[in-house]
């Protein structure tokens, strides 16, 4: 009995030319990546340090880029209820990023309230991380500068030093802030597999009509180690077809 070859012949040739396919995006894949580079931000949150705090929530935060040259500033990402102002129903902090508001708001007495952010397509807007890691990536031309900032404020993580009702005065902590936002900072070179790891360097303030950037004081305890691991790497991007964190304007 003689066999039909035809069938079998187009199935090589069919399986063939997708193999050659699958190659070939494959290649261009790979070749998409040559020449680039991002920047990659790995944070650690310790949540017992939150579970401790009034309101058990994750912290609130925001990473930005800033061009050391030409003071260009682009936010990298933050977390979408400080992005949207939206505090209903949650522990009511405006207050919660000054230094974010006061640059990207541009409206320094009034954090907190909505409105848009300076170039709104370079942001990555996203919920509140509650898994203990948080990584976001964002491109960069290779060997480019930056300065990275981070800027992070849990709420209701009371202490002695900023209670929740001041003993003397009386006051009470109007939107249970607690201890105030700490502002990180690191100097990045975009060189693939450079490691760097940003330094506690201020905390921002608001005082209803003014951000003020301070050293960070004596009663700051807690706070400081709510994001007990911070990690800033330069990498090559992985083969992606689509690249979701490539931001063109950096």
């Amino acid at each position: 009995m003689a066999i039909d070859r035809k069938p079998i012949m187009r199935a090589a040739k069919l399986f063939t030319a997708s193999l050659v396919l699958i190659a070939i995006i494959a290649a261009i894949t790979v070749v998409r990546t040559w020449g680039r580079t991002e920047i990659q931000v790995d944070i650690h949150q310790n949540k017992k340090l939150i579970h401790l705090s009034t309101f058990a929530e994750p912290p609130q935060f925001a990473i930005w880029l800033e061009d050391p040259v030409t003071k260009d500033l682009k936010t990298v990402f933050v977390t979408h209820r400080v992005a949207a102002g939206d505090w209903e129903g949650k522990a009511n902090v405006p207050v919660a990023l000054p230094q974010w508001f006061r640059i990207f708001r541009g409206n320094e007495k009034t954090p907190g309230l909505s409105g848009n952010v300076k170039a709104p397509g370079m942001a990555i807007s996203g919920a509140t991380p509650k898994e203990d890691y948080f990584t976001i990536r964002v491109e960069v031309e290779p060997e480019s500068k930056w300065i990275c900032w981070i800027e992070m404020n849990l709420a209701g993580d009371f202490n002695d030093y900023f209670p929740e009702i001041d003993t003397e005065s009386h006051m009470e902590d109007e939107f249970s802030n607690g201890q105030p936002a700490l502002l990180y900072r690191a100097e990045i070179v975009a060189v693939e597999n450079s490691m760097f790891k940003p330094e506690l360097f201020a905390q921002s303030v608001w005082n209803r009509d003014t951000v003020s950037i301070e050293p960070v004081s004596n009663g700051i305890t807690t706070a400081k180690n709510v994001f007990d691991t911070i990690r800033i790497s330069v990498n090559k991007p992985k083969p992606k077809l689509i690249n979701k964190y490539r931001i063109k304007d950096l």
